[in-house]
């Protein structure tokens, strides 16, 4: 399992080159785009189609490869194959073969938005490409929205990225940032980080925009700011009040409910109070 560039064909691994140069059979996602990056290292092994549609097929044709000691090196158009491409059908199958998988680590577009993106968060989920279906769509942003301290990354297509920002938004809420990492590695590379409240105003500033392939990252919610204490002034007369009625430390605990100050302070200032002279 062969890791690939993004776009930047330098992006290619040593060891990656290494593989791709020495394999008996190179299964590729679309044969055009691999076919450009073997020729520009000067590969002359012609890639074969292992894709979404042939993949349970190719997946039977791998083990017989295999077996009969042939080294088989899968990539997919672009990033790590087997992560929202194709990829993962053949390597179950040739574990459940019993023969070994080798993975050759290198780039991969969600992992280079998060290194970019400057997250709050303490973890991250990846959806990979999110349900075509609107209404899909909806519910599984709804099922993790809520995830504390958590960021949301997906990948999206062009023409669907208007539509799921727009619910990002209804959902996720305003106030939560959104990275739009564009077209990486490649020569128009954006990575705007903004309020999801802002998102729409971002796209209509230029079509341009629009196009090209997308990580779209959410961070987490920002903090809830605490309750405003009440104003000291207005903490020594609701105090002086209640120790006219109660005594210090029932008074210091109906005034922490009351105001959110600590218990202790309260109790404090109300022995203080209690003694003062009127």
């Amino acid at each position: 399992m062969v890791a690939t560039p993004l776009g930047n064909l330098r992006d290619l691994g040593l060891r990656a080159l290494d593989v791709l140069a020495s394999a008996d059979v190179i299964g590729a996602e679309d044969t055009r785009v691999t076919t450009v990056l073997l020729r520009h290292y000067g590969i002359a092994t012609r890639p074969v189609s292992i894709r979404e549609h042939n993949e349970s097929r190719r997946a039977t044709e791998v083990i017989e490869w295999l077996r009969a000691g042939r080294s088989v090196a899968l990539v997919s158009d672009a990033g790590t194959p087997g992560v929202s491409d194709p990829g993962a059908r053949v390597v179950a199958a040739v574990r459940a073969a019993g023969l070994p998988v080798v993975p050759i680590p290198g780039a991969n577009a969600a992992i280079a938005a998060i290194s970019a993106a400057g997250l709050a968060a303490e973890r991250f989920l990846f959806l990979g490409f999110l349900p075509q279906a609107a209404r899909a769509r909806r519910a599984l942003l709804e099922s993790v929205a809520a995830l504390p301290s958590c960021a949301l990354v997906c990948y999206e297509a062009p023409h669907r990225v208007r539509a799921t920002v727009a619910d990002l938004l209804g959902i996720c809420g305003g106030t939560r940032e959104l990275v739009v990492a564009r077209e990486l590695t490649k020569k128009f590379e954006s990575i705007t980080r903004l309020p999801l409240a802002e998102a729409a105003a971002w796209f209509d500033a230029d079509a341009n925009r629009e196009r090209g392939e997308f990580v779209l990252v959410v961070d987490q919610a920002p903090p809830t700011p605490a309750p405003a204490s009440a104003p000291r002034q207005d903490v020594r007369q609701l105090l002086r009040a209640l120790v006219e009625e109660l005594p210090p430390a029932r008074a210091a605990r109906v005034a922490a409910v009351a105001t959110g100050l600590p218990r202790a302070e309260l109790y404090a200032l109300a022995v203080a109070l209690k003694g003062a002279p009127d």
